[in-house]
């Protein structure tokens, strides 16, 4: 726990000398030039006047000595503990302080960090109220948004160290204030602390956090411990000291490290285990790093031949590792004055791991379902606090982090201060469909921090976003074009596309039920269609389905018109009319010459399927007499039909495809099928999977993405048995995410 504070002069002293104080008090740890630059930003704070703090009815002056105190003993550097000292002061315009002077007198990473304090301060963030079913997502986009909004990690260290001088200073508060602050303190920041391993703050937190919110419960565990934390802290030292001299002299290289168990943590273990005081054996415990597993053994021995062992209180999870792959030894001794004692005993290349790997209880316990690329974020913070009083290139480590830890999400609030996690780059369009499909439909405007932004606003961490909307207003199809920038995500890009073809869907289900309407008519079919029972047997969901299917080309109208009835007249044979073939003398029936086709009155005459529309059973066909070649089969719609000379119709010849039976062999027939969807991952992988499930044969693809319209066009050439199997593809294929179009290729 950070000691309490003792460098800040008593309250009645006035803050000019108030700050002349905290800066002689300081310690020989901040060089003479670091001091000198401290001494110029004390110098702007005596001019920092402002309101009193509304929780602690400090002066901005006094507020900013204590947090900077705070760093100083966490032995954190000028220039964070000169953040600290500069927040308060900081003004948008006309102030004694702004970004531009800062950057001028202190220089541009001083300047990034007061500017990045100044807007975490005027986040309402954690004084929301979370709903209970979405509170521990809150909680954690809380974190996020205070390590997406620091640029650097330094910033986070003035938050935290923030946050203890205010549980320090609220005892006086009524106690429903101060219920709020601790709660906030307890699932917010300290998990934040223990995140970044800054252990002081944590245990501080924690302690001071169940104070407020479990009153009776701390000072029965603090009456219960029959010392003080200084005299515990005094007992491990000697325990180190003897374990030290031990090591050396059997010649074992160790590195051995203690601390005594804070309040919180107490009682959390007793509820936990249901226990009572006396049976935690770890309120005092050493933790032994030595170089393989076999000192580790080792070591385990020098413990236990030292100091007694208490009996079913040993752990090895070096030989049976735990579920998150943590390994090490855990034992409990009666150390010296009979005092329990937990001893832990790993390797240097174990501690990494349970530090910094899966193992660390933040990432396996708190973080789970984080993206990789944040977590190796959060354990670079972690590294870089751990070294920072070691390594002499700390400084350029931090510029480094800068530079490749570019977070690539970005964290933003509603007006009612919710977190929203969106990507970066994310706009006030995107947050609008992250929010609520129909506030982005309805969307035609936008508010960043009160100020009126155009829709392709490119939003930053710590932005609170207001949606404009009206109540008639529509989606606009430039939003999804990639050159004007309104959307970026899947999910609000899809959301549009989604609405647009809502609305074409009810125009082509009008269509399809006047299509559906005629053709009954032009039949003469009498029967009411039972839309709901014939889409099951075109693999749709109800009757619209049907009907948009008819309206939009994709499912012949006869098709489904014969599902629904006979036809009543003779002239009712689905036909084109711009297409009149010489029939020739048929017999009563069709002649099977062995050919997929039969052609009426003809036997032993050679067909083949047209190349260029290729025709698979159940198409409505039709023959062209070729010269030398037999017969080529069209279908009845192939455009080199259609544009046929009157001369040339001379030679069309009527033919149907031959009866198929049960015991006939299933032929294959190449089809071209064109696809064309929103460009998106897994495109291809999706529409591959549609052929697999179908097993239909891909013989030849061919794609092409437009960048300017986010699209992909591709062209497949499958082979499948006849159109009923072809048709169920499509419709298949028709109800993958993002699709536009699929039908058959000329």
């Amino acid at each position: 726990m950070v000691k309490p504070l003792s460098n800040l002069p008593a309250p009645h002293i006035d803050d000019t000398e108030a700050i002349r104080h905290w800066l002689d008090s300081l310690d020989a740890y901040y060089s003479a030039d670091e001091r000198a630059a401290l001494t110029r930003a004390g110098a702007v704070l005596e001019h920092c006047r402002g309101e009193p703090r509304p929780d602690t009815g400090e002066t901005p002056i006094r507020h900013g000595l204590a947090t900077a105190d705070i760093l100083a003993q966490l032995r954190m550097d000028h220039e964070t503990l000169m953040a600290a000292l500069l927040k308060g002061c900081l003004t948008e315009s006309g102030g004694e302080l702004t970004e531009t002077t800062l950057l001028a007198d202190f220089g541009a990473n001083l300047a990034r960090m007061v500017a990045d304090l100044a807007r975490i301060e005027q986040l309402a963030t954690v004084e929301a109220v979370i709903a209970a079913k979405d509170q521990p997502q809150q909680e954690e986009n809380l974190r996020r948004l205070l390590l997406g909004i620091a640029e650097d990690v330094r910033v986070v260290l003035v938050v935290l160290a923030e946050r203890v001088h205010l549980m320090r200073a609220i005892k006086d508060l009524e106690p429903e204030r101060r219920t709020k602050i601790a709660r906030d303190t307890q699932r917010v920041y300290a998990p934040l602390a223990n995140r970044l391993g800054i252990w002081q703050i944590k245990w501080e937190l924690e302690d001071l956090a169940l104070r407020y919110l479990q009153p009776d419960e701390y000072r029965r565990i603090a009456g219960l411990l029959a010392e003080r934390r200084e005299e515990r802290e005094a007992y491990i030292a000697a325990v180190i000291t003897i374990l030290r001299e031990k090591f050396a002299e059997l010649g074992i290289a160790a590195e051995i490290s203690g601390r005594p168990k804070h309040i919180y943590s107490i009682w959390k273990k007793m509820q936990r285990k249901s226990v009572d005081i006396a049976e935690i054996f770890d309120l005092r415990a050493v933790r032994i790093l030595v170089d393989s597993v076999a000192d580790c053994y080792a070591a385990l021995g020098i413990v236990h031949g030292l100091w007694r062992h208490i009996p079913k209180e040993f752990d090895d999870y070096i030989a049976t590792p735990k579920g998150n792959f943590y390994q090490s030894l855990h034992t409990a001794v009666e150390g010296p004055a009979g005092k329990a004692l937990e001893v832990q005993i790993r390797t240097h290349a174990m501690h990494q791991h349970a530090e910094f790997g899966v193992a660390a209880h933040w990432a396996y316990k708190e973080a789970k379902g984080h993206d990789a690329e944040f977590q190796r974020r959060v354990v670079w913070m972690r590294q870089w606090l751990e070294t920072k009083n070691t390594d002499s290139g700390a400084t350029e480590r931090l510029e480094q982090f800068k530079a490749e830890f570019e977070p690539a999400h970005i964290y933003v609030l509603t007006p009612h201060s919710k977190v929203v996690e969106l990507p970066k780059g994310a706009t006030p369009l995107d947050f609008a469909y992250a929010i609520h499909s129909a506030i982005g439909n309805r969307c035609r405007g936008a508010k960043v921090n009160e100020r009126i932004v155009p829709l392709n606003y490119t939003l930053h961490s710590g932005d609170t976003v207001e949606i404009l909307t009206q109540k008639n207003a529509t989606p606009s199809r430039d939003w999804l074009s990639p050159h004007h920038g309104y959307l970026i995500t899947h999910r609000a890009r899809n959301r549009v596309r989604q609405w647009f073809k809502q609305q074409d869907f009810d125009q082509h289900l009008q269509e399809g039920r006047g299509l559906l309407d005629r053709e009954l008519a032009r039949l003469g079919i009498t029967d009411k269609p039972l839309l709901d029972q014939i889409a099951e047997r075109f693999n749709f969901k109800r009757g619209d389905d049907v009907l948009a299917a008819i309206g939009r080309g994709d499912l012949p109208v006869g098709q489904v018109a014969r599902q629904i009835g006979e036809p009543k007249h003779e002239d009712a044979r689905e036909h084109e009319p711009e297409i009149k073939p010489r029939l020739t003398k048929s017999h009563s029936h069709p002649t099977n010459t062995g050919s997929d086709v039969v052609i009426a009155g003809v036997d032993d005459l050679m067909t083949r399927l047209a190349p260029c529309c290729k025709p698979v059973p159940n198409d409505p066909i039709i023959g062209f007499v070729t010269r030398g070649r037999g017969v080529t089969v069209h279908r009845r719609d192939c455009t080199n039909i259609r544009h046929l000379s009157a001369e040339e119709r001379a030679r069309l010849i009527d033919v149907q495809w031959a009866e198929r039976t049960a015991s006939s062999s299933m032929g294959r027939y190449p089809v071209d099928l064109l696809v064309v969807a929103g460009d998106r991952k897994g495109l291809l992988r999706d529409v591959s999977a549609i052929f697999a499930d179908a097993d239909v044969d891909v013989i030849g693809v061919e794609t092409h993405s437009e960048k300017s319209t986010d699209t992909a066009s591709m062209r497949f050439t499958v082979e499948v048995a006849d159109q009923t199997q072809l048709e169920r593809l499509i419709i298949k294929l028709q109800q993958l995410p993002d699709i536009h179009q699929v039908r058959r290729f000329h």
